[in-house]
């Protein structure tokens, strides 16, 4: 585990993560889709004191607003979800079941509804504090997927939460939360049904990297 831990450090630390500029707004003003192809492969960034935490993107899902009846903004705005509405490139955060965040990013020109949520990532660097979020032992973590794969693992090992990061600018250089882009290509991105919904799962809306052993299982 020692011996992993340190290579995925040396990883983050070759590509420079920290000193990347976060992906800018315009990179959100799209529609979900093509967002979410955009975002697999970019690295998410959490700034924790003298710290980095990051992990590379591997599965996302599209929300396409006021005509997806399983996106937040289907019913139009509220206080909850306004988020949605623009402008781009801002956190949602919810509480879901009790029990777990979820961390999605505001898509679509300012005043439209679209989303993408995050579903897992493959960690990369800060295992150890990751571990410690998610109250599991070093030895559990040796199977890296415990710490981000599945939307509410990954939130809870980079401290995501609702009252610490909703509506947070990701497109920020001054936010302890952001995405970068550090030159990683996927080989090949595979299109499924959306999963853990019952409204419109059946569309074709989940994009992951294929064959990423980091990628939820459902």
């Amino acid at each position: 585990m020692a011996l992993l831990c340190g290579e995925r450090m040396r990883i983050a630390k070759n590509r420079n993560s920290s000193a990347l500029a976060p992906l800018p707004s315009e990179f959100y003003a799209r529609d979900p889709r093509a967002v979410s192809r955009g975002l697999l492969g970019k690295v998410l960034v959490r700034r924790q004191h003298r710290k980095l935490l990051t992990g590379r993107i591997v599965e996302v899902e599209a929300y396409l607003g006021v005509n997806d009846p399983a996106s937040h903004s289907f019913s139009g705005r509220t206080g909850r979800n306004f988020v949605l509405f623009g402008p781009p490139g801002i956190s949602y955060v919810y509480f879901i079941y009790g029990n777990h965040y979820l961390f999605n990013v505001s898509c679509q020109p300012d005043g439209q509804a679209g989303g993408v949520l995050f579903r897992a990532l493959e960690p990369i660097s800060g295992i150890g504090e990751m571990a410690q979020a998610r109250d599991v032992s070093m030895e559990e973590a040796a199977d890296l997927r415990i710490l981000t794969s599945g939307p509410g693992r990954l939130a809870e090992a980079f401290g995501i939460t609702r009252e610490r990061d909703n509506e947070k600018d990701l497109t920020s250089p001054k936010s302890d939360l952001f995405i970068v882009d550090d030159g990683f290509r996927p080989g090949r991105i595979q299109v499924t049904p959306r999963i853990g919904i019952t409204k419109a799962a059946e569309r074709p809306l989940r994009y992951i990297i294929a064959g990423n052993k980091f990628v939820s299982r459902g």
